[in-house]
């Protein structure tokens, strides 16, 4: 069995505390639920899960985040929380092109 040295113990624990930040990363960004409408913020802003403004939509909002075509998405005004890609709320503005 081969001794283990201090210098690399020191790597070994380094690489395998930076794999444990960075695998914790990505539980934390699964954990996300979805916006509820009695969430008081979203009631704050009228949010709805389906928008009845013609051409506003969470989908066509700036702050929309994550890949399009998904139907729940994170939103920089709800954090950690999803919305609805048809939903609106009144803190809408209209992605840049």
């Amino acid at each position: 069995m081969k001794t283990l040295n201090r210098r690399d113990f020191l790597v070994m624990s380094g690489k395998s505390l930076v794999g444990m930040t960075l695998s914790g990363v990505g539980l934390v960004a699964n954990a996300q639920q979805q916006l509820n409408t009695d969430d008081p913020t979203a009631q704050a802003l009228k949010y709805v899960h389906s928008s009845a403004v013609q051409g506003q939509n969470c989908n066509n909002c700036m702050y929309i985040q994550g890949k399009g075509g998904t139907q729940w998405r994170s939103c920089a005004i709800f954090p950690n929380k999803l919305v609805n890609a048809k939903g609106w709320c009144n803190a809408w503005v209209r992605k840049p092109s």
